[in-house]
């Protein structure tokens, strides 16, 4: 079957942003002004279960107001057609946008007009930086109260580094918000209407633009009075671009047509020279075809970005595969879901063709799969496909061994392409089954649920024998157990969240140990010396062989790095694992009869134990960095709450009427902060939190965790 879509009118793009930005309510109007949907669905529409927005399906997403997975859709614009996925903008659900981000070749990403660049907001952008995503800017919400498109610009620059350029400029704000003027087109596109089906008025730019359209606020008015400056900033940084032209308009004077305008924007955009600036209010039905006509003009096609690397066992860079139909079959897999379909496997086909009952390999994996049914979402539907083409993002249905970050590819020219980077998990806490006799369903629940999200994990506790299930917050492991319930029938309850401590030592130790053992026959026998000293926060573990002479054979040397690594997990204070630190094995000896692979093993763990013991451990534990958003009147009582919680202060905002108290907090101290925040502010202040980094325990702090740790392992041996 011939290609539908050529690859240059393909857009795969996502919308990105801070938690109630506006993202889900944008993709609402695009998929209605694209003529996919025939009505408008509200957030505040859907608490009572009984409609949903397209992408906003979950009953948990429904209730809440927010999106928890992200969800793909489709539409054409222009003939151009776009792969959309809407991401989450809460922080536990960070997994979503940095998996969306890998496989999209472009973003819009949403900033509250009033709020401008939120905490997610930054995380979100640190990630497309990572994956090199060409990004479109939209300040949405210009018709609330206290909206400042300006302010959300210098925001942009100052907190996110990079260079706005704005191609829009508001026309009123708030109650007055009337439109935009297209700075490249030099045209006034002016609403009279918030209805969906409202039509635009083209008007020409004039100074007495404002008086005609009954703008009074002095600051709107100041803007507007503004244009020919804003104009002449994106004239000149479009010129960067495109140096014939600047050469026409330096010479001649000759001022570049709208084309070339868009031409040299669409140039700057797929370097990320600059990031287009946009603005509107989705809610009121403004601006929205606009972002789609951005989309187009400025935002890459699959065949416009970098071809995708290919790497080695241990994800070094080794070539490329580029995005075309010709090339060998290649797909990244990024998500799976469970749905009533069974398991989904979302792909991206980066190279080659897929068709129906093809047969290929699992490359990370070394394992074929057979592709069964082929389908396109459009957010909770599945419509069959029989075949995907380089650019296309389907889903596989029933994939026995894929899973998130697995390549698949064409057998006769196997590749593995770039994996994607998850952060560890923060927060844990014990989970059971309400019912007993649910025991085995709550089990394979758990397992699909870990399956489809790589920032849960799962593990058994050795003393306890419970079942812990560890993720980025609080708000991820509860929705983690309610969709359990919703999607396969089966009800557990959660522990007290526990804090995911580590452990690391402050002062280098060679220690020497002898594994020696007789008891008649023969015997075991292993001699190491290794040295340890401490790395870097975030270095993990290093392993390193300075052994010479063959006085620890080569065959064994693997097996003293399996004991280190398997008792760095059980560390000396608390049992928590050990981190940041190097071993280096310098010497030892053997015994022709007595030594083999296990006895090294037994040595490196107890020699391990005895080092840290003297190497001074501490222990470690995970801090947050906290954004309050509070009204002023409470200013006080919220940086004294923080301080009372260990946190220290680091920065104060303006946030449109309100502050924002920017602190680090230890994670342990976070539990129950909204209750208790609500309490406080008379339920008028908010807060958002992210995972820093992680730093030394106070010694007061330190032996209440390691004596709480000490009774828990008595009772449960008891």
């Amino acid at each position: 079957m011939p290609r539908q879509t050529p690859l240059a009118d393909i857009r795969n793009i996502g919308i990105i942003a801070h938690v109630d930005a506006g993202k889900t309510t944008t993709t609402e109007r695009i998929l209605y002004y694209t003529g996919r949907k025939h009505t408008i669905i509200d957030i505040h529409d859907t608490k009572d279960l009984k409609t949903s927005t397209t992408t906003d399906y979950l009953e948990q997403e429904q209730k809440r107001g927010i999106t928890i997975q992200s969800a793909a859709v489709s539409a054409f614009w222009r003939d151009k057609k776009i792969n959309l996925i809407d991401t989450p903008g809460h922080v536990d659900f960070t997994i979503e946008v940095n998996r969306s981000l890998r496989v999209l070749d472009g973003a819009v990403v949403v900033f509250d007009g009033v709020a401008g660049v939120e905490p997610q907001s930054e995380t979100n952008w640190r990630l497309a930086d990572n994956y090199g995503v060409p990004r479109i800017c939209y300040v949405n919400k210009m018709d609330r109260s206290g909206a400042n498109f300006l302010r959300c610009v210098d925001m942009i620059k100052k907190r996110l580094g990079a260079r706005p350029l704005p191609v829009q400029i508001p026309i009123g704000s708030e109650d007055n918000f009337r439109g935009m003027v297209d700075l490249v087109e030099m045209k006034a596109l002016v609403w009279d209407s918030d209805d969906k089906d409202a039509v635009w008025q083209v008007l020409d730019v004039t100074p007495d633009l404002a008086d005609k359209l009954n703008i009074t606020v002095p600051s709107d008015r100041q803007l507007l009075g503004q244009v020919e400056r804003f104009r002449t900033e994106l004239v000149d940084t479009c010129l960067e671009q495109n140096d014939e032209a600047m050469e026409a308009f330096l010479n001649e004077g000759k001022v570049p047509s709208a084309d070339v305008l868009r031409a040299c924007l669409r140039k700057g955009t797929l370097h990320s020279a600059f990031n287009p600036v946009l603005c509107g209010s989705s809610y009121k039905n403004k601006g929205v075809q606009q972002i789609l006509d951005a989309v187009v003009d400025y935002l890459p096609a699959p065949t416009d970005v970098a071809s995708i690397n290919t790497v080695d066992a241990d994800g070094h860079p080794i070539g490329e595969r580029k995005c075309s139909d010709d090339e060998p079959f290649s797909a990244l897999a990024f998500k799976v879901i469970n749905d009533a379909y069974g398991a989904l496997t979302f792909i991206r086909v980066y190279s080659g063709v897929l068709t129906k009952g093809a047969s290929v390999q699992n490359s990370t994996r070394g394992k074929r799969e057979k592709i069964g049914r082929m389908v396109e979402m459009f957010a909770k539907e599945a419509n069959a496909v029989e075949e995907a083409r380089a650019g296309d993002i389907i889903a596989l249905v029933s994939l026995a061994e894929t899973e998130t970050g697995d390549t698949l590819c064409d057998a006769a020219n196997p590749v593995v392409l770039e994996r994607m980077r998850f952060p560890d998990p923060v927060i844990s806490v014990s989970v059971t089954p309400k019912a007993k006799a649910d025991q085995e369903k709550f089990s394979a629940a758990l397992g699909k649920m870990v399956r489809a999200d790589p920032s849960l994990h799962l593990e058994t506790d050795r003393e306890t024998g419970q079942t812990i299930l560890r993720g980025m917050g609080e708000l991820h492991l509860e929705v983690t157990l309610d969709r359990m319930r919703t999607e396969f029938g089966v009800e557990g309850t959660m522990g007290e969240p526990q804090v995911a401590y580590r452990e690391t030592f402050t002062k280098k130790q060679s220690e020497q140990y002898v594994h020696k053992k007789q008891t008649g026959g023969s015997g075991q026998f292993a001699e190491v010396w290794i040295d340890f000293e401490p790395l870097p926060r975030g270095t993990g573990f290093e392993f390193v062989d300075e052994t010479v002479g063959g006085s620890v054979p080569k065959e064994f040397v693997p097996s003293v790095e399996k004991g280190l690594r398997v008792q760095k997990e059980d560390g000396v204070l608390a049992g928590y694992q050990t981190v940041d630190f190097r071993a280096t094995l310098t010497d030892g000896s053997y015994h022709d009869v007595d030594s083999n692979a296990m006895t090294f093993e037994i040595a490196a763990k107890a020699c391990f134990r005895e080092a840290i013991r003297k190497a001074g451990p501490i222990l470690l534990e995970p801090v947050m960095k906290v954004e309050t958003v509070t009204p002023g009147d409470y200013l006080g009582d919220v940086i004294g709450d923080i301080n009372r919680r260990r946190g220290a202060i680091q920065d104060q905002l303006e946030r449109g009427t309100n502050i924002a108290v920017v602190a680090t907090v230890p994670l342990s101290e976070m539990f129950g902060y909204i209750g208790h925040l609500r309490g406080m502010t008379s339920g008028r202040a908010s807060y958002t939190m992210e995972f820093s980094h992680y730093e030394p325990v106070p010694r007061n702090v330190a032996d209440e965790v390691i004596a709480e740790k000490g009774k828990a392992k008595a009772k449960a041996s008891a």
